[in-house]
């Protein structure tokens, strides 16, 4: 450790004072202590201080997905106004409408046999669904 910092009268359990290193040259630093900001940092790694110019600099390309935020469970739960268990049945639901009409297109009937079995997976399907649907009107409250 004596090696590290030369000709050190510091004491072993404090850290050394190191000379503050200013920024390259197009580097942004800190306005108050001077280290530059790590890249990508919202925060100074030093003192902790918010970086002033973040969102103008770099665009992530999550910003451009805020259209999705519409989708998001809470904000649903809030538009539709339903609780959380009957607004997992509603999903539950509407999944099981999908896989239905996903049966339909996706097998196809070549024999009787074949067409009763298809119509047979969709009807419990559709069952599924009429059940969901129901737990999710008897979830809802009041």
């Amino acid at each position: 450790m004596s090696e590290s910092v030369p000709n050190s009268t510091q004491e072993f359990w404090r850290p050394p004072i190191l000379p503050v290193v200013r920024p390259s040259r197009g580097a942004e630093a800190c306005s108050d202590c001077g280290i530059e900001f790590m890249v990508g940092a919202k925060f100074c790694h030093a003192c902790g201080a918010q970086r002033g110019m973040f969102d103008s600099g770099t665009k992530s390309w999550l910003g451009s997905l805020g259209f999705l935020r519409v989708l998001e469970f809470h904000s649903l739960k809030d538009r539709l106004g339903l609780p959380a268990a009957s607004l997992i049945a509603f999903f539950a639901g509407l999944g099981c409408v999908l896989a239905a009409i996903a049966v339909g297109l996706v097998y196809s009937a070549q024999h009787v046999e074949d067409f009763e079995a298809i119509h047979l997976w969709r009807i419990e399907w559709l069952m599924a669904a009429i059940v969901a649907f129901v737990a999710g009107i008897l979830l809802k409250k009041s």
